[in-house]
Parts: C-alpha cells; structure tokens; sequence
C-alpha cells in the first residue's frame, strides 16, 4: 500500500530512515530562496541531521521561491508539509532513500509578499541563505557592476508595485528590523561563484544603495556575508524517480531528489546573528573559504564544461557516458593536472591528485544518470566564472591554455545550434539570442564569439588563447569532435 508523503504518513513509514526528531517542534531559523533539488540534497539534508539535536530546534527552514517557475515546487512541497525523498545512488549500485524533514514551511512570495517580508523579520530568522543560480545576483561576469537598468530591479526601487525579487524582499526586510531594533540576519550564499559571499554583499548592497544609502551604510556594518564552497553532484530529478521510489519504498513523492553520495560544505565562520552547530553534522567551518572554493570550481565545474560540449557534439546525452569515454576522459585529467590545479592557492592538509581522482570516478558514476544537457546550459554564466579565471591566471603566469582554449572552442561549435549531423542543437542560455547569432558569425568573423567582452574580458586581445582557440574551433568545424580531441592530446 503506497504512503503520501505528510507529517500524519511519517509515523507509518518503515524501512528507511525519517527525521528523527519531532516536527511540530521545529521553528523557523533560516528561509532559504531558490529551493531546488541542489538545495534538497545538500543544505536541507545537513539540517536535517542537525535538528535531530534537541538544541537545534530553533534552525528549520522556511523555503521561499520568487519566480513564476517556483510554482511546481510549493505544489509539490505545500501538499506534502515540506517533506520530500532524497536517494543517493552510489557507483556499486547502492541505494539509499530517505525523508528529509527540515523544510517545515514553503512561502511562494507572489500569492503574498507580506508574509515572506514578515517571515524575514521575525527575530527567529537569523540567516536567509541563497541557490539562486550564477545569474540570479544580477552583476556583469566581466565587469562585476550590478545591473540598476534591470527591469524587475527598477520596478522593486519605484515603489509602486508588491516586490519581486530577493533583492527587494531581502533589502525592506532588513529595513523593518532596523527599524524595530532586531539583530540582522546573516545572508548566506550557497551558490558557485567564486566568493559567493563577496559577492552577495556588494550586489545587496548596491540595490540598498539604490534604495536608502543609510540602510545600505547600517547593512554593511551589520550584516555578514559568509563565503563558502558546496559540493554534490545532484542531476535534475529524472521522470521516472518518482515510481522508482514508490516501487521500493511505498512512498508517493511529488517531487524526490538524486543525487551522489559525496558531500561537502566548506562555510566560513562569519554570522550576524549566531549559527546552527554544522560542524557536528560533517560542516567543514573555516576562516577563509578561498582555498576550497577555487579547487572546486576550477576542477570539478570547470571540468564539467570541458565535458559536456564536446560530449554532446560526440553523440552523448548522459555525463558517465561521456566521462567513460578515453578521449574526453584523457581531456579532463590533463586539464586539471596541467591548466587548472597550477592556479590554484596552497590547500594545507587536501591531496589534490586524490581529489582530481575522486572527481573523475565521481562523473563516471552511472547510477546518477546526470544529463549533458543540464550541464551544457546557463553557460553564460558558467564559463566566465569557472573557466576564464583559469586561462587569465595561466597566460598571465606565462602557461598554455590549449585545453581550456579548446573548451571555450568547443561551447562557441555547440552554440552554433547545429550538432555535427545537421541536428538542431537546443541551446538553453539566459543569453542565447545573442550567442547563438555570434556564434554563427564567428564562421565567417573567427573571433566574433570569443569578443564578447562581457563574458571574455579581453582574451581576444591575447594571441596566446586566440590561437589554440581558432585552431580548435576551425579543427572541430572541418574534422569533427573526435578528430579535435585526438589531435589535441596527442
């Protein structure tokens, strides 16, 4: 007999563990905006595990979503009381399902704006922590200004209309605290973008300059932005998990989560108003994040986009499919060893072999069936942030970028919208109606792609990537993906 998932269904389900501690005694400490499947597996369970620790009570999560596709998560989330399946599928062909619990309130802010703005004032909430994507913080890669002339951003700053944006609840939220002599909560970046913290401290502040340069002065005194690294690989939920985790479990989820059993959470120690005891749940908390970020983001996500173009233009559609293969697999280990691991700062205490060959086993691991295509969009804001800061440090130091040329080559062919077949490509990109006509003209003006300077700075300035760039590109043009790979490592 198939279970619903609900806070009356926990005490008849059997067989996989359930959060082990009382919900009804669980109050909101933390509202997280962008909850996703990435947030699901990886924040949520870490707090999961904590509130089974009677003094934690105090740090449940209220999920808050602000898009119009936030929708399908509260119908999801709302009917189930929060409560949703997360399944770690391991290399061996291990599987574990459990119930996560600590998402014990789920605001969708459009049906009403007020009551996420009081949420976020309440004295409870004492951090508010963000996975809003790469492009949700509204700032140029390139420059690092934040964008005033955004529409949805203009519109919160008129006054004239309910906010929408996580700037705008965020920034009056703070200001209804000040104005009621509460403590600011931290803001909490779980995103990956090098100095995730840095980062959301000066695009809020920005908007609250825009807003009230007082309250934008009282923030920054107030407010910490903690940096950190998190790490999990965790694919879009397959259509099929859904009736896998029933058939096994008994257990009806609207929405379950996947993901690898690797996980990690580097958080600097740097909170306004107290903190959750991560530590004693596997939380690595640090002084300074710096380190652990730039191995991750260079190695392991770096990485992912030199697999996943070429991947694609190669024929496959799922990650272990293409880590398997010995031309890509080959491309990967020598970026990191050769380009990527070179930039990186001294890590006290992390073997970086063993890590590059952790990930290489990690992207193999068939039981995730993670897409290329999940890891192929969004590229706009992938590759300016993970991958150009490698070849900047790597020319300024005098190194090749050929690898990571050829990568940049590989995404400007995928971005054409045509795969070597004569297929159309279905390029999923915030900015895809100007990169797929640059990548176009790129055949005829080489270098048309790579001068966006917005993404690229001024790499096309610089002979040292313009010429593994245009002989990678023309190479996959007139010889094809296979043939690059192999010229290229050879």
């Amino acid at each position: 007999m198939s279970i619903r998932l609900s806070n009356d269904a926990l005490p008849t389900i059997t067989g996989i563990p359930t959060p082990g501690y009382d919900r009804a005694h669980v109050t909101v400490g933390i509202v997280h905006f962008g909850v996703g499947g990435f947030h699901r597996a990886h924040q949520a369970m870490y707090v999961d595990r904590l509130l089974a620790e009677p003094e934690s009570r105090s740090w449940g999560i209220c999920g808050v979503g602000v898009r119009q596709a936030d929708q399908a998560m509260r119908d999801a989330l709302v009917p189930q009381d929060g409560l949703y399946t997360l399944t770690l599928k391991s290399p061996d062909g291990a599987v574990e399902t459990s119930v996560i619990g600590s998402i014990v309130e789920y605001l969708y802010a459009p049906d009403n704006p007020e009551s996420v703005l009081e949420r976020l004032a309440d004295p409870g909430t004492r951090i508010v922590s963000l996975t809003v994507t790469e492009g949700g913080y509204n700032f140029s890669p390139a420059t690092g200004e934040f964008d005033a002339e955004n529409p949805a951003i203009v519109a919160d700053l008129s006054g004239n209309q309910a906010l929408a944006t996580v700037f705008g609840l965020v920034t009056e939220a703070l200001a209804r605290r000040r104005a009621r002599d509460i403590p600011s909560f931290t803001v909490m970046s779980c995103d990956n973008i090098q100095g995730n913290g840095h980062v959301a401290r000066s695009t809020f502040l920005a908007y609250a300059r825009l807003r009230d340069p007082e309250l934008a002065q009282w923030i920054d005194t107030h407010t910490s932005f903690p940096n950190s690294m998190v790490d999990r690989i965790t694919p879009v939920t397959p259509p099929e998990l859904a009736a896998e985790v029933e058939a096994r479990t008994g257990i009806v989820d609207n929405w379950p989560v996947v993901a690898e059993p690797f996980i990690q959470w580097v958080l600097e120690d740097s909170f306004s108003d107290g903190r959750p005891a991560l530590e004693n749940v596997g939380v690595q908390i640090v002084d300074d994040v710096t380190p652990y970020e730039l191995m991750k983001l260079r190695l392991l996500n770096a990485s992912h986009q030199a697999l996943c173009y070429f991947g694609y233009l190669l024929g496959y559609r799922y990650v272990h499919d293409a880590a398997s293969d010995s031309d890509i697999r080959e491309l990967l280990r020598r970026y990191m060893f050769d380009e990527a691991e070179p930039t990186l700062a001294p890590l006290p205490g992390v073997d970086v072999n063993a890590y590059i060959d952790t990930l290489l086993e990690r992207f193999a691991n068939p039981a995730i069936a993670d897409t290329i295509a999940r890891l192929c969009q969004d590229s706009s804001d992938r590759i300016p942030k993970w991958l150009v800061p490698v070849i900047r440090e790597r020319l300024h130091a005098g190194g090749n970028v050929d690898l990571a040329a050829a990568v940049v080559a590989s995404w400007t062919r995928y971005a054409e919208g045509i795969d070597e077949n004569g297929d159309v490509i279905d390029v999923v990109d915030p900015k895809a109606d100007e990169l797929v006509p640059l990548a176009q003209k790129s055949r005829t003006e080489p270098l048309a792609f790579v001068s966006e300077r917005g993404l690229f700075g001024e790499l096309a300035d610089h002979d040292g990537f313009t010429k593994p760039y245009l002989w990678a590109l023309e190479t996959l043009r007139t010889k094809g993906s296979r043939e690059t790979l192999k010229e290229l490592l050879s």
